[in-house]
């Protein structure tokens, strides 16, 4: 982002089974393209997918742009990704940004039945043959992880028998290792950090610019778009009581105790013997005492809670660390108190 660039804000709208239904997403969008935010988000977990609610959520907005943070990699051959892209990107008439993960092992592994070795170069293959069939390219592809066709059967070389509006349509990739970090500095237009802290950027955005010089790439041609949950309340207690339930889902049980992506985060943000607290009685169902055990000042730097004075000048300082598209969670129970986290934080920014 260049300093005239104004840090654009995003909504994710997450999944079904967080306290709201299709119809509360729905108002959700109608309402961030009201206000004038720039994108709205759909993830997926094993409920509810990103492709279906995002075309449900095309269907009931006109300009606001539409992003997947994330379609899993492992859930989709990476043609049937292509096809989804293409076909949103169309129901949208251009507005889709292709944004994706692989997961962690236990979803990959436990919930697809797709190995999660070599996630670098399974990433890597599975964006090029993305690109390849969004580019209508006869797909003939021969990887280390991906072959299409596959090697000695009946199958032939196929291409995308619709285009998209967008050449190219945008894909943003959700990392969070050093490595996987330059890879998305490599071969992506954009990076979906989580529990990203202002406080730490030079440290989280380096791995992204040595992969964009490794391949002679400007740093700031990959957009930097973090996943953030907010909660704008006057007591500044209770909305980072607000956060706990769901960072203690991640710190303490996104993974086994031997392979958590976010523990490992928050070890590198200093706190790593409080997160391995966390996972102890996150692990053995003490799930309240987890939420309990996240130390105050991991909450202040990951997520933007409090009164509007402080939801104003940490919106600031993601600006002035170089964020391009800040992706709001907005941390609040239905619909309707959802929207209304939307009118407030509207307020502030206006």
């Amino acid at each position: 982002m260049t300093e005239n660039d104004q840090m654009k804000l995003g909504v994710s709208v997450a999944y079904w089974g967080l306290g709201f239904t299709k119809d509360d997403q729905r108002a959700i969008a109608v309402e961030a393209e009201r206000l004038g935010f720039d994108s709205l988000w759909v993830a997926e977990a094993y409920g509810s997918d990103a492709v279906s609610v995002l075309g449900w959520l095309a269907a009931a907005t006109t300009t606001i742009r539409l992003g997947t943070a994330i379609i899993q990699i492992p859930a989709r051959p990476a043609t049937a990704t292509a096809m989804a892209a293409a076909t949103l990107d169309t129901l949208s008439d251009g507005r889709f940004i292709l944004g994706l993960g692989l997961s962690g092992p236990q979803v990959s592994e436990g919930w697809y039945g797709t190995p999660y070795a070599r996630p670098l170069q399974r990433t890597r293959e599975y964006l090029e043959v993305v690109r390849m069939a969004l580019a209508r390219e006869r797909v003939n592809y021969q990887g280390e992880c991906v072959q299409l066709p596959l090697p000695g059967g009946k199958g032939k070389a196929l291409k995308l028998t619709i285009g998209p509006v967008q050449q190219p349509i945008p894909i943003y990739l959700a990392t969070l290792g050093p490595k996987n970090v330059a890879l998305t500095g490599e071969i992506a237009d954009g990076w979906i950090p989580t529990f990203f802290s202002p406080e730490h950027v030079e440290s989280l955005c380096e791995p992204l610019r040595e992969g964009a010089r490794r391949v002679g790439r400007n740093p700031s041609e990959v957009a930097v778009c973090p996943q953030v949950p907010i909660r704008v309340d006057d007591d500044i207690d209770a909305a980072r009581d607000a956060m706990r339930p769901l960072m203690a889902l991640y710190v303490g049980g996104m993974g086994p105790k031997s392979n958590n992506f976010y523990a490992e985060l928050a070890a590198r943000f200093g706190f790593g013997e409080a997160a391995e607290r966390v996972q102890d009685l996150y692990l053995s169902g003490r799930k309240d005492e987890a939420a309990a055990a996240l130390p105050t000042e991991l909450i202040d730097l990951t997520c933007i809670c409090g009164p509007e004075d402080v939801v104003r000048e940490r919106l600031a300082a993601f600006e002035k660390s170089g964020v391009d598209t800040l992706i709001l969670i907005p941390v609040a129970t239905g619909g309707p108190a959802q929207v209304e986290q939307l009118r407030r934080i509207a307020a502030i920014r206006s």
